[in-house]
């Protein structure tokens, strides 16, 4: 009698992959706190059981997913800030290359806020919270350096509390998305993100800033038109 083969590392690897897009999927259009291994495993075509051989939990599943997330995100902000053949790009664009990719990647992503707002709800610390703090961080760290680059290029308006502006920024971004979510026109915020980060740079950059943020905001909605 043949002995089934165990299923290969690669396979395994691919099912788990496509459980976490299944679920980014269910939480574009549902609370990610609604969606149960059962809705999971007929989104991928498995059994309820097989989803367990691959993940521990449900919980794991959504650690996974928030993994991808930072990965994916950080390493798209970072390729955008990079601009074209890796030469840095100046800081203000480097910011605003950041700021029209996160809006992209939620964009194309819009069940990764649900999942990320869904955890910060919650009081108390858990592992899935942690790993949406962490995320933060190095979005923060990033934003910081563009910003810290700026100053030191006498961009920004003297005396601008760069950790102020990072919130800003950060919110900025946050707002955007909460109102695309809220009103289910998630398309909206391309059209929207150029007018907006114009204003937030307008409240922290130089005079000598201010041609390069009516070019750039204008280049920028004419591309999206």
């Amino acid at each position: 009698m043949e002995l089934l083969a165990k299923p290969s590392k690669q396979a395994t690897e691919v099912r788990r992959a496509g459980l976490v897009v299944a679920a980014l999927r269910l939480a574009a259009h549902r609370n990610p706190a609604d969606i149960t291994t059962a809705d999971l495993a007929r989104t991928v075509g498995i059994t309820q059981g097989a989803v367990f051989r691959h993940f521990a939990s449900k919980e794991a599943i959504w650690l996974t997913v928030l993994d991808w997330t930072t990965d994916t995100l950080l390493a798209q902000l970072r390729h955008a800030a990079a601009g074209h053949d890796e030469v840095p790009l100046p800081p203000l664009q480097a910011l605003q290359a950041i700021f029209v990719a996160h809006v992209d990647f939620v964009t194309t992503h819009p069940g990764v806020p649900r999942v990320i707002f869904q955890e910060l709800q919650h009081a108390q610390e858990t592992p899935l919270k942690a790993r949406v703090r962490g995320l933060m961080q190095q979005y923060r760290t990033l934003v910081m350096d563009m910003l810290q680059r700026a100053q030191a290029q006498n961009l920004l308006v003297a005396g601008t509390d760069i950790q102020a502006a990072a919130v800003l920024f950060l919110g900025a971004v946050q707002g955007l998305v909460l109102q695309a979510l809220f009103s289910g026109q998630v398309q909206s915020m391309s059209v929207q993100a150029p007018a907006v980060f114009a204003i937030y740079l307008r409240g922290i950059a130089t005079q000598q800033a201010l041609p390069f943020i009516t070019q750039s905001a204008t280049h920028t909605r004419e591309s999206t038109t």
